[in-house]
């Protein structure tokens, strides 16, 4: 048990490393985006798709890592089994049509936390980006500047 935890562990922690640079990376091309100085309805509804998209992207890629360890340690029969195994796993989903092995279970559930956490993280960030948005839109209206005298 020490053992799967451990391994559980390792994953958890190679999870957050890829959205902790992947968040950073979309942070830096966030800071050269002139995106979030234009206030039209596009450019910006744009720049929420690429963010939605990178993001999935990142836990896609997590989900992938769980799916490869369950074919390695044979906890799952095949790729394709495991992919989605993970994938329901990891988004807490749990329809509980495939299982892991009895002895492999604690890493299912440790797989699950983990989904919870990338994902609270990957809304916190998206919720940072549109308040950021939001606060250059309302600084560039004409409302927000003062009046000439």
């Amino acid at each position: 048990m020490i053992t799967l935890l451990l391994v559980s562990f390792l994953l958890m922690a190679l999870c957050v490393a890829i959205h902790a640079i992947g968040v950073m990376s979309a942070l830096r091309k966030l800071d050269h985006t002139s995106t979030l100085a234009n206030p039209r309805f596009w450019p910006m509804t744009w720049l929420l798709i690429q963010v939605a998209g990178w993001l999935v992207l990142l836990h896609l890629l997590e989900i992938t890592i769980w799916a490869l360890l369950y074919v390695r340690v044979g906890a799952m029969p095949d790729l394709h089994s495991a992919l989605y195994f993970s994938s329901v796993t990891y988004t807490t989903t749990g329809y509980g049509d495939l299982v892991l092995p009895e002895g492999w279970r604690l890493l299912g559930g440790v797989e699950a936390l983990t989904g919870i956490l990338m994902c609270g993280w990957s809304a916190a960030f998206f919720f940072a980006i549109v308040s950021r948005l939001h606060r250059s839109q309302q600084s560039t209206s004409p409302a927000s500047r003062p009046a000439a005298d």
